[in-house]
């Protein structure tokens, strides 16, 4: 062999410190790879094992300690403009191969099921505009390096030490018993891909030289088998504790009445996690084919939701959260409908 085969894969991760990058770094690292991660550190430090290189990238020479090497993979987990740019500048002409993490958000529709990564994107006007900045940024990496360019559009990324809590929301309410407001759920689906399975494709499609676009989501589920598999895992987890499962009782709000009261639609305060309009009907059902063909998704529905309560569980089922409602603003909403029920009948 030579000794370029023999030495391992040079990686550089452009962030490395939060959530999604920490697992794509410690897949890197668990494959072997020499990973360094440019980072401003803020979102914590790197796992064990990488090199982290400390720099702002909205400053100038940002990337001088690590652009005069060469470099088999770079992972770019960016989007806004001022960062995307510089970067492929600095770097586009020394990697071998770059993945550049996307989202299913790129889509000009989310009312026709079943759409794949030929599917027409949005056109953008406004760089502060989450999707659009997501377009821009796949524009100007496709123009740099179109044959080397691996693009990952991953849809709802859940799993532990998800900051979010869009997903997690669901295990940790219907953990702690009692009354639960959902809305109404025939109709919706959720289509989720977890972070370990996310993580390893973007290493394993790097190693393998995959471009492209590849759309990182699971199967859709409905929306009514997923609350139902998350009652399932909450009281399995409850009745092996002390005190056995909880008593709970869900109570559903048709979409009119939880509008009506300010209640939003996916995410953020106010909202009740994963609920879109019905209209919204591609959004959590894309086809994901490409990503099955390269092996992607490996990890059950059943495993993510034990996982995910269990981190929520470790950090607190009570905390406060960035999405969902808070305990006393769901007490009064679920109060306020069962009134309005009894006296219409």
């Amino acid at each position: 062999m030579t000794d370029a085969v023999q030495r391992p894969r040079r990686v550089l991760v452009l962030g490395g410190t939060a959530w999604l990058g920490r697992a794509i770094v410690t897949e890197l690292l668990a494959g072997g790879s020499d990973v360094v991660c440019l980072a401003r550190g803020s979102s914590g430090d790197v796992p064990e094992g990488a090199t982290l290189v400390r720099a702002d990238r909205t400053e100038a020479g940002a990337y001088d300690a690590v652009a005069s090497e060469e470099w088999d993979e770079v992972v770019e987990l960016a989007y806004l403009t001022e960062l995307v740019g510089p970067a492929l500048d600095a770097l586009a002409d020394s990697a071998r191969h770059w993945t550049l993490v996307s989202s299913v958000s790129v889509y000009a529709r989310d009312d026709v099921a079943g759409d794949d990564e030929s599917a027409p994107l949005v056109e953008p006007t406004d760089p502060s505009d989450y999707a659009h900045a997501k377009v821009l940024a796949e524009r100007a990496t496709c123009e740099r390096l179109s044959d080397r360019l691996l693009v990952v559009r991953p849809g709802l990324i859940v799993g532990p030490g998800d900051g979010s809590d869009r997903f997690g929301y669901w295990p940790a309410r219907f953990a702690r018993g009692g009354t639960v407001l959902v809305p109404e759920t025939r109709q919706r689906a959720v289509q989720v891909v977890d972070v370990r399975d996310l993580a390893a494709f973007v290493v394993r499609a790097a190693v393998r030289g995959v471009v492209g676009v590849v759309d990182a989501v699971g199967e859709p589920w409905s929306f009514d088998d997923v609350l139902g598999l998350v009652g399932e895992v909450a009281d399995a987890r409850a009745t092996a504790e002390p005190g056995g499962a909880a008593a709970r009782e869900v109570v559903v709000a048709d979409d009119a009445w939880l509008l009506a009261h300010d209640v939003r639609w996916w995410a953020g305060p106010r909202s009740l996690p994963l609920w879109l309009p019905v209209e919204a009907v591609g959004f959590a059902r894309r086809a994901g084919v490409r990503f099955r063909e390269l092996d992607g998704p490996r990890t059950t529905m059943r495993e993510t939701v034990e996982r995910v309560l269990d981190d929520e569980v470790q950090r607190g089922l009570d905390r406060e959260r960035r999405s969902g409602l808070p305990a006393q603003l769901e007490a009064a909403l679920v109060r306020e409908l069962v009134a309005g029920k009894v006296s219409r009948d």
